[in-house]
């Protein structure tokens, strides 16, 4: 069997820890940022841990053989 390719949109955007927790910046903060609330420019910096179940898809699709 060939191998199954990475999606390059998916290794962009995610990163997978050494435990293999799936990391993704917050959403919402492309544009529009005049009618958000400071707390939410603030509470969405950086990246954030994704959910299992989120995760799961993620490494499955997309990242096949990142979380090995």
């Amino acid at each position: 069997m060939p191998k199954m390719k990475t999606k390059s949109g998916a290794k962009k955007r995610f990163k997978v820890t050494g435990t293999g927790k799936v990391l993704a910046a917050a959403a919402g903060k492309r544009h529009g940022m005049i009618k958000r609330t400071p707390k939410f420019i603030r509470d969405a910096r950086g990246t954030m841990v994704l959910s299992e179940s989120d995760a799961a898809v993620i490494l499955k699709k997309f990242l096949p053989y990142a979380g090995k």
